[in-house]
């Protein structure tokens, strides 16, 4: 029973112990630095980029979800979108990535799957709207309000996003500094790749 228990403790990844750190995570993580790396061999999405956007979006969480709805105030109405796991990814999307990809057996609980899916959000969002992938504002905004969305810029409607955005920036140039710092001494390949 012991073993069991520990087992299905296994299953599911504590955030990290220290997320303003990108180094402290990928020391903590190993193999979250691979991915990382991995998406930007695929999908020319530097590393702190898609860092900032998890962070944001989950809190380096694997069973995120959104708030439930209420009704009346008190009577519980579902979640307030299908969103879920590190990368928020809604069912719609999450299933056009996986069509588009190939990649048929992704989850969204799985880091280096989560990862994977915001590079691939990324590079559409450099080739639908010519967003740079380094230009860590104008990704986040593509990723939340989706390419249609951002092209109409629904995002000034929302007086709350531009800071979010802005936080979400200013977390890749702080990440951007402290991976400069600590890259060369972490593991730079998987098994696989």
């Amino acid at each position: 029973m012991l073993c069991l228990a520990a087992l299905l403790s296994g299953c599911s990844t504590a955030p990290p112990r220290n997320p303003e750190d990108v180094c402290a995570i990928f020391q903590q993580y190993p193999s979250w630095h691979q991915a990382a790396l991995k998406t930007q061999i695929e999908w020319g999405a530097p590393v702190q980029v898609p860092m900032a956007i998890i962070y944001q979006e989950s809190s380096f969480r694997s069973d995120a979800v959104p708030p439930k709805r209420y009704l009346l105030g008190f009577i519980p109405w579902g979640r307030i979108s299908t969103a879920y796991g590190y990368s928020q990814a809604l069912d719609s999307t999450w299933g056009q990535y996986k069509q588009e990809t190939g990649k048929s057996f992704v989850k969204r609980s799985d880091f280096a799957d989560s990862i994977d899916f915001i590079g691939w959000y990324m590079s559409k969002s450099r080739q639908v709207n010519g967003t740079a992938m380094s230009d860590a504002y104008g990704q986040y905004l593509n990723y939340h309000e989706g390419w249609t969305g951002y092209r109409r810029q629904s995002y000034l409607s929302k007086s709350w996003l531009p800071p979010v955005a802005r936080k979400v920036q200013e977390r890749s140039q702080r990440y951007a500094q402290q991976y400069a710092q600590c890259r060369d001494s972490l593991p730079k390949r998987g098994w696989f790749w």
